[in-house]
């Protein structure tokens, strides 16, 4: 019978990182794995089209089979969505369950789709649970798909808003997250491994230059920040809304708890490095004050967005010559482990992926630019861990006692599950701890 840590650390192998991805974070020898296999990788895409009924899904030197091997090399845990279900012209859109299937296809295959996730990431990698956004601007719609099930998380029976709506209040002028919504999902975390749970939330705003394509990004950042804030904080009183300004039927009952943080993503068209304005990524991470008390973090401090980078040429351009396409975070729950960004121009035959052993180099080279005119970002979250029931019955029998002591005396000094206190090293306050758990766990 496996003990606490060790079950915790099966249920770890097993649940958060597919076979393969094993190898860790290593992209100058092409590994490109979690450092941990507990960390949780998010990718938000704009994926220029790529994804709707009316493209090619043969395997061939396409776009579908660009997207498809660039997913599978990721293996992200949650994946972002954008331009997906457009097919090039007003009210083509696909439907929310044409384009469902569409997902299927692309992570699955079948339906003839020959080239597919599933085909080239490494067995057992899948992201099952596919949310499409009933909301589109008569081309396109936002979609997250998650390795893990969407669930309700705050009492309203709802676990996933194509967009939402609130009334004017404090610095939001009211309305919704933008022209194509601004979508959110609440998800599932296994208990077993993470403390608390998720919701991961993805926009396209507005495109443009023109003050009323400005104007636009403005008031949705606006709006989402006190989403954020009003709805899944409460504002810091422990009640969601409780200005009564945000539409949600039934309403929810409670925040989410400290362990389950809001990770937000997508193409929100506006380099904050270059704009000479405070746009989308400050506002929806530090609502009207900057260092202030009414950020969107849990704690109403500020919340952060990516510094993404190629690991290889230091760019952070994801479109053209500009940084369009962001995550942010709630950083007093969830910690970067790293953040980068995807660009096949600048790999070569020792650091691309295992997923693209079968083409040539000038083909691997030529994946992004085939798959869509933006880069991905993506970022490993720490997220804090269930602790196991009884950490210091390290042998397993559900007993602390002196077998217990003895693995820890020899323990002496290292590091590992002896280190009950996470110190970085065992000694007398942990010594201290397995003699206070002394007896059946």
């Amino acid at each position: 019978m496996l003990g606490p840590a060790l079950r915790r650390a099966s249920a770890v192998l097993c649940l958060a990182i597919a076979p393969g991805a094993l190898a860790q974070w290593n992209p100058a020898a092409g590994d490109w794995g979690k450092t941990d296999p507990a960390d949780l990788r998010v990718m938000t895409w704009n994926v220029e089209d790529g994804i709707r009924s009316g493209v090619a899904k043969n395997e061939a030197l396409n776009q579908w089979t660009s997207l498809a091997l660039i997913v599978a090399a990721m293996q992200p845990d949650v994946l972002l969505l954008q331009e997906a279900g457009d097919n090039g012209c007003s009210g083509c859109v696909d439907s929310v369950a044409t384009l469902t299937s569409v997902l299927e296809q692309f992570m699955h295959g079948g339906g003839g789709a020959t080239a597919f996730v599933q085909k080239y990431a490494p067995a057992g990698y899948d992201l099952p649970h596919i949310y499409v956004s009933g909301d589109t601007d008569g081309f396109n719609r936002n979609v997250i798909m998650s390795r893990y099930p969407f669930a309700d998380l705050n009492g309203d029976t709802i676990a996933t808003i194509p967009d939402f709506f609130i009334r004017p209040d404090a610095y939001a002028p009211g309305g919704d997250g933008g022209i194509r919504g601004f979508a959110f999902a609440e998800i599932d975390l296994p208990d077993e491994i993470y403390a608390g749970d998720l919701v991961a939330a993805c926009a396209h705003l507005k495109a443009g230059g023109s003050a009323s394509d400005l104007a636009d990004r403005l008031v949705a950042s606006q709006n989402t920040a006190y989403f954020i804030d009003y709805f899944y904080n409460g504002a810091g009183t422990g009640t969601p809304d409780p200005n009564n300004k945000i539409t949600d039927i039934p309403p929810a009952t409670a925040v989410l708890d400290a362990g389950t943080p809001v990770i937000f993503g997508g193409d929100w068209n506006e380099d904050e490095g270059s704009n000479g304005r405070k746009g989308p990524a400050e506002w929806i991470t530090r609502a009207q004050n900057t260092a202030g008390t009414d950020g969107t973090d849990f704690d109403r401090s500020d919340s952060v967005f990516d510094n993404a980078q190629d690991v290889f040429t230091g760019s952070d351009n994801t479109q053209g010559s500009s940084k369009l396409d962001y995550i942010g975070w709630q950083d007093s729950k969830a910690t970067e482990r790293r953040a980068w960004i995807f660009n096949t121009a600048s790999l070569n035959a020792t650091t691309a992926p295992p997923e693209f052993d079968f083409l040539t180099i000038a083909s691997t080279t030529s994946l992004s630019g085939r798959a869509s005119d933006h880069r991905p970002v993506l970022v490993d979250f720490q997220l804090a861990l269930a602790q196991p029931p009884c950490p210091a019955d390290l042998n397993g029998d559900d007993v602390v006692d002196g077998a217990d002591l003895g693995l820890l005396l020899g323990a002496w000094g290292g590091a590992g599950p002896a280190d009950l206190n996470g110190s970085g090293a065992v000694d007398g306050a942990d010594l201290g701890l397995l003699l206070g758990a002394w007896g059946p766990c």
